[in-house]
Order: C-alpha cells, then structure tokens, then sequence
C-alpha cells in the first residue's frame, strides 16, 4: 500500500514521473544488457534478461507484451530442448563450454590461469591483448 501512494504522488508530478521513468528504464536497459551478455555462459543469464524485462515492465506496456512473449517461447524451448535426445542436449552443451572458453582466452583468462600454476603455453594468450 506505501509504495502503491508514493508511486501515485510520483505520477501526479510531470517531472518527477519523466525522472522516475528514465531512471527505471535506464536501470532496466542495463540488467537486460548484462543478462543478453550473460545468456551464453552458465549461470543465470535468463532469469538476468527476465529481471531486466520485469524492472522495464513496471513502467512500460511495450516490454510487459516482450516479458509475457519470451516467458513463453522459453518456457516453450526448454520443453523442446527436454524431449531432445541426450546426444542433442550433449551437443548444447559442447557448444556453451566452447563459447565460454573462446570468451575466456579472448579476454586473456586462460593464459592468466597458466601463469598461476607455471604453465607457459604461448597459444594460450590472448590475441587482443
């Protein structure tokens, strides 16, 4: 009930209500972006993209429609993806692990590991750095 009154003298202000909706919007628009970054790797990139989406949709009709629709396809692709043979779901996750070690010797993590335990693999430094 506190929040529901204080959200309405929010909304009755112009400004204040323009402020309150750029800055939810802006915060949403960052935990989407971390989410979309985060969706290849393991972890919890999804449920970052739904948060985002959630943040967005307390203040916009436009990302409340996307939220309903990915919760949908996803919900949709994840049973598609269970009934899949479990050599299909072994290629899924052949092709996460090898996106996150690409990830990982792109950004230099993986000749930063072999400098730790005194392994000099020229080929495993980065190319960009």
């Amino acid at each position: 009930m506190w929040s529901r009154k204080r959200r309405y003298v929010i909304r009755r202000n112009r400004h204040l209500n323009l402020t309150y909706r750029i800055a939810v919007g802006l915060v949403g628009t960052v935990v989407l972006a971390c989410g979309i970054v985060a969706i290849p790797y393991p972890g919890p990139g999804w449920v970052i993209v739904f948060i985002g989406l959630g943040i967005l949709a307390s203040e916009f009709a436009w990302a409340h429609h996307v939220l309903q629709f990915g919760r949908a396809k996803y919900d949709a692709w994840v049973e598609w993806f269970k009934r899949r043979h479990w050599s299909v779901q072994g290629v899924f996750a052949l092709g996460t692990c090898a996106i996150v070690l690409a990830t990982m010797w792109i950004l230099g993590a993986l000749g930063t590991f072999a400098g730790w335990v005194n392994v000099d693999a020229e080929w495993l430094a980065s190319p960009i750095f």
